[in-house]
């Protein structure tokens, strides 16, 4: 067999090189529940992250590097979601990070990411104050500031209410900071509170509350909750006879919720940037393509893991990696701020968020509110 002389073989050599490292892996952090009470969330944000992930590979990827995931299960747990944000960051050496699931998680551990100068994106988190951490920590989840006044003034144009009852977990960052966002939109519009009532995670009994708010005369609940404790809280609701309107936060706004409250779900308003009803051809072809995959409709939580990767998919495009960790973690967070994409939530954007103190931060999710109310087992939109 002949040899290829000595240059040509280095200069070969060479070229292979510099193609391979062209072509690397770009490795992505998702950090989600996916065991767990979190998980009815989790496992839907890890499928709209892989979907998304799969065709944009299949297309070529990103300036011709296909996308790696390093998926951890951080269990909806702060101490968890701190290990695994570390392992990913330190360890697995990720380029950027998505997740935690919670917010109450987020608030835990995307410090961390933020002193590693890595980004932390959330794609379920609207407690107030996640972006506040530092200007490394984005997400494309609308806060609840932002989509609990729609949400209400849907709600009472609809069906009418007078006076509400609220309910909230009071031993949550998410359920707490969605009591204080409902608390001022009834305020600024001037809705009577009847009852505010608690209760804490892994509570199962809720009669006690239910039965002050029917006693209160209220025409409707506000429910801060996650889905754990605001389907049994339906339920309970229902077998007491207290039959109006819920108008739940982010926490409620999954297609778990059919199956969680039994046949007792009609009649819950939540507010999202995404719908299952609204029939933009790219949330089409979202909803078309999760089903063939995934054998099961997707929810909110999935629509925003899918635009999210496609977000940091228009960013990546404008990076030009070198192999510097560090100087690529940075190139990333310069770049995504002006990513821009419309997708199954429709067409979204960036905005600068600020700390306590008034400085910028952060980034948060500039988008449109959709409200949808169940109908069945159905969230149909709320004219």
């Amino acid at each position: 067999m002949r040899q290829l002389p000595f240059k040509t073989s280095l200069l070969a050599l060479a070229t292979f090189a510099a193609f391979a490292a062209q072509a690397a892996d770009l490795k992505i952090g998702v950090a989600e529940a996916l065991s767990g009470g979190a998980a009815q969330y989790g496992v839907a944000i890890r499928n709209g992250f892989e979907l998304a992930a799969s065709e944009i590979n299949a297309a070529g990827g990103i300036n011709g590097n296909k996308i790696e995931l390093v998926v951890a299960d951080e269990q909806g747990k702060k101490e968890e979601a701190i290990n695994v944000f570390k392992k990913l960051i330190f360890q697995d050496q990720v380029l950027m990070v998505f997740g935690p699931t919670l917010s109450n998680s987020a608030q835990a551990a995307d410090p961390i990411a933020q002193a590693a100068k890595t980004v932390a994106f959330g794609t379920s988190n609207t407690a107030d104050g996640i972006t506040s951490i530092g200007d490394y920590v984005f997400r494309n989840s609308v806060t609840e500031a932002d989509v609990l006044p729609e949400t209400i003034k849907t709600a009472v144009k609809n069906a009418g209410i007078k006076k509400v009852a609220v309910l909230y977990g009071n031993d949550d960052v998410f359920t707490k900071s969605g009591y204080d966002n409902f608390k001022k939109a009834l305020d600024d519009l001037k809705i009577p509170v009847t009852t505010t009532e608690t209760f804490a995670k892994g509570d199962v009994d809720f009669k006690a509350q239910l039965t002050k708010i029917k006693a209160s005369g209220a025409d409707a609940i506000v429910l801060s909750a996650l889905l754990a404790e605001g389907a049994p809280i339906m339920v309970q609701a229902r077998q007491l006879g207290l039959n109006v309107p819920i108008i739940g936060g982010n926490g409620m706004n999954s297609v778990k919720v059919f199956e969680l409250a039994k046949g007792n779900s009609d009649n819950l308003y939540v507010g999202s940037p995404w719908s299952a009803s609204n029939a933009t051809p790219e949330n089409t072809k979202f909803i078309k393509a999760y089903n063939e995959k995934y054998k099961t409709a997707p929810d909110q939580f999935a629509a925003q893991a899918y635009d999210a990767m496609y977000i940091a998919a228009q960013a990546l495009k404008g990076v030009k990696i070198s192999g510097n960790l560090t100087a690529d973690r940075a190139a990333v967070r310069d770049a995504l701020p002006n990513a821009k994409w419309t997708g199954a939530t429709g067409a979204f954007q960036f905005r600068r968020a600020t700390d306590k103190a008034g400085k910028p931060a952060g980034y948060d999710a500039q988008q449109t509110p959709i409200v949808s109310v169940t109908k069945g087992a159905e969230f149909v939109i709320a004219k």
